[in-house]
């Protein structure tokens, strides 16, 4: 088993991608949210050597799923989402957006994946996160049990997209 020293909040990265296609007039749903945070954090264990997210992914139905993101922006259904992730400062009790800032290899990384998923229709990104064999369909699909809401681990992330060639140029 691997050590993993997690890194980043979730909402961050979400809101990264909802930044990064707002400049580019990309439509963002919560499914396709979902799907293309778990590939920026699939990437970065694959290419960075280390995960994105702090938190682990759960399988549900339509694929991976940060539960508190998917709560968090549950209410635009299949629509696009046209607000930023949130959370209570612990100091003052007040609702802020939660912010981000990357080293220069992480932001590299990030526009890439993010520029080649988010072109992507939902119905294709949650094709790719359940894969056949892939981390997802392992966990759902455990002896043929379904699980729903089991933690997707870093060591089969890792296992599986090392054997992949990312779908997008890396320099």
């Amino acid at each position: 088993m691997v050590s993993y020293e997690m890194n980043v909040d979730g909402r961050a990265i979400a809101n990264f991608v909802l930044d990064f296609c707002d400049e580019r007039g990309r439509r963002v749903s919560n499914l396709s949210l979902q799907k293309i945070v778990y590939f920026c954090h699939v990437w970065s264990l694959i290419k960075l050597g280390r995960p994105l997210v702090k938190q682990q992914f759960e399988a549900w139905q339509y694929g991976p799923v940060l539960q508190y993101l998917y709560r968090e922006f549950k209410k635009h259904n299949d629509q696009p989402i046209t607000e930023r992730a949130s959370r209570i400062n612990p100091t003052s009790g007040q609702k802020e957006v939660v912010s981000y800032q990357f080293d220069k290899e992480t932001e590299e990384l990030l526009w890439r994946v993010v520029d080649f998923y988010s072109q992507l229709r939902s119905s294709d990104l949650v094709a790719l996160s359940h894969v056949k064999g892939g981390p997802w369909d392992e966990v759902w699909n455990h002896r043929g049990i379904i699980n729903p809401g089991m933690r997707i681990g870093e060591d089969a992330i890792s296992e599986f997209y090392s054997k992949v060639r990312p779908p997008f140029s890396i320099q």
